[in-house]
């Protein structure tokens, strides 16, 4: 299979590097640094450069830019993709960007799959790309009710071979709602901690909690600041429900209701511990 990647930043040059490294398909780039693409081929990650022009040879399309961005390319070179072709993408936001895509690539005989890649690291660009950023990772994919069961299957098959665990599938609002959750709220919960004025105040203090807590407030303000404004309502819901719940840790430790506290904290333990349970059994 001839692969193109669109965009070699962490992800993209990740992907490249691991379907190089664990398939026998040919990946080639498009990317606006140029100094990127000749460190991809002298790391071997890439066979070659393309134009968007050259897109026609190839039998899948992994387009690795910011939402807007995705589409944005697929609307400007909707007719280069090579017909009975597949085009996927790699960003944390879905319902805005599948449904659109989807819609362009119809007309022209090209199968859209919206797609998400569930690794990273707090850095970002090709030069922290690695071939084993995706190993024990999930891959989702979202369907539409014009998602053909084999596209699903030959996307998700290709998943495993690049080094991914799990494939899961999902629709694009099922997705972006529960990814608001899981990610998303946690990068946002991880900025707002370290804006405390102990922060300063935190060496020698600090251990793995504080470690894990503002891992991920390195972060590319850029592309989250997308990510959430595209994701605005499940968001704003997730957000709304860890402000009641830290209200009521709260007025616990505020009024001294050992009582009250000690049950918050037990059912916190208990809903890790169930979370725990069925992470196990999958």
């Amino acid at each position: 299979m001839k692969i193109a990647i669109v965009g070699l930043g962490l992800i993209g040059g990740s992907l490249a590097k691991a379907i190089k490294k664990n398939t026998q398909h040919s990946v080639y780039a498009i990317d606006t640094d140029k100094e990127t693409i000749r460190s991809a081929i002298e790391q071997e990650a890439i066979d070659e450069e393309i134009t968007a022009d050259e897109l026609k040879m190839c039998d899948l399309t992994i387009i690795c830019l910011y939402p807007e961005g995705i589409v944005e390319f697929v609307r400007e070179n909707a007719g280069k993709f090579k017909k009975g072709s597949i085009v996927i993408d790699s960003c944390g936001v879905k319902t805005a960007v599948t449904y659109p895509c989807e819609n362009i690539l119809e007309d022209y005989g090209v199968r859209f799959l919206g797609c998400h890649p569930m690794a990273g690291r707090e850095f970002s660009g090709f030069d922290y790309s690695v071939d084993n950023l995706f190993d024990k990772a999930s891959f989702i994919i979202t369907q539409t009710p014009n998602t053909k069961t084999q596209l699903v299957a030959t996307v998700g098959n290709l998943a495993y071979e690049i080094g991914f665990r799990k494939v899961v599938v999902s629709t694009p609002e099922e997705h972006d709602r529960i990814i608001a959750f899981t990610s998303q709220l946690a990068h946002i919960v991880s900025s707002a901690y370290v804006k405390s004025p102990s922060l300063t105040k935190q060496s020698g203090f600090s251990a793995g909690s504080f470690k894990d807590l503002t891992r991920v407030a390195k972060l590319n303000e850029d592309m989250w600041t997308s990510l959430f404004l595209l994701n605005k309502d499940p968001l704003v819901d997730e957000i709304s429900h860890i402000i009641d719940r830290l209200t009521e840790y709260k007025n616990a430790i505020e009024t001294e209701n050992a009582d009250e506290l000690k049950e918050l904290l037990k059912n916190g333990r208990e809903l890790k511990e169930l979370s725990n349970n069925m992470s196990l059994e999958r």
